[in-house]
């Protein structure tokens, strides 16, 4: 998976600069250095080769792989490469796939955020252990669970344009519900006496090899932090999302001329609808929607 992602990272780098266009270098690096860096270090370390003996290194190679490998990977904006590499005709279909049900679905903060919490409540449960104890299970979790958290992340950015300031609003609000809900697995697994994936000892192992109990705090521990942590880029990806949408709105109102502000003033009073254009992807109302609106009202209230 590594090699693969890597070449074809490069060859739309390539394809690219075959079309006259440049990509910067930095986003090179931070794709193939950070974000599959990061991969390889989770998924062919410590946390990859014992995650199926050891509760903690299972549990904190999921969380890492959600919240530290696929905002690193996005840093790299493979959907912006493809978009620039394939053209036209490709940055379409991007744009198409970006607006499907699943899509804009997974790539909303509050429902990423409780599927995240919907996943490590899987921990609290015997399932826990038949994930980890299957081995071509445990193998498969690390493409599987990568694949998801890309799902979860990378349409957070490309999905700025088509939402409004006060859904961004809502949702950075909620992110912040959400903050609490992800660290209660954590905290469960920390504070409980009894083992709750019902795993069984392992023997002849090294001295410094925890009992099943002790393992299950230590992976409460590292989910609880990883979970408080892994949200703060979330939170900031929307504040920032936020900002700019706000500059946009300001901007559009400011381009408006006295007319045009009475010309709002009177749509409202008379109860027309303003709406920007669809394939603008903005909420913000245009010289045309004014126009029109007044046109509306004129006709309602002669």
């Amino acid at each position: 998976m590594l090699v693969v992602a890597a070449v074809s990272y490069l060859w739309g780098v390539h394809c690219v600069a075959r079309r006259g266009g440049s990509w910067p270098l930095h986003r090179t690096l931070m794709f193939l250095g950070l974000g599959l860096g990061s991969y390889a270090v989770i998924e062919l370390g410590f946390l990859g080769a014992y995650g199926g003996q050891l509760r903690w290194a299972f549990t904190t190679r999921i969380a890492l792989l959600i919240f530290v490998m696929a905002p690193l990977i996005s840093l790299g904006q493979p959907l912006q490469l493809i978009q620039q590499a394939t053209g036209p005709t490709g940055a379409g279909r991007v744009v198409k796939v970006l607006h499907t049900r699943v899509v804009r679905i997974f790539g909303n903060a509050m429902v990423g955020s409780a599927l995240v919490a919907g996943i490590f409540c899987l921990f609290l449960t015997p399932l826990g252990w038949t994930l980890r104890g299957a081995g071509w299970i445990d193998e498969g979790l690390g493409l599987i669970v990568g694949l998801l958290g890309l799902l979860l992340v990378l349409p957070l950015g490309a999905l700025a344009a088509t939402q409004t300031s006060l859904f961004i609003t809502v949702e950075f609000l909620l992110a912040f519900v959400e903050l609490v809900i992800d660290s209660i697995p954590g905290i469960l697994l920390r504070l409980n006496g009894a083992v709750l994936d019902h795993a069984p000892t392992i023997v002849g192992t090294a001295s410094w090899w925890p009992n099943p109990l002790h393992d299950q705090h230590l992976s409460g521990d590292f989910l609880w932090f990883i979970a408080e942590i892994g949200d703060v880029p979330v939170l900031l990806i929307l504040m920032f999302r936020w900002m700019r949408m706000d500059r946009r709105e300001a901007k559009s109102y400011d381009e408006l001329s006295d007319e045009d502000y009475d010309a709002m003033m009177q749509a409202h009073l008379s109860g027309a609808a303003l709406a920007a254009p669809v394939e603008s992807g903005e909420h913000v109302p245009t010289r045309h929607a004014v126009s029109s609106a007044v046109r509306d009202a004129s006709r309602a209230d002669p």
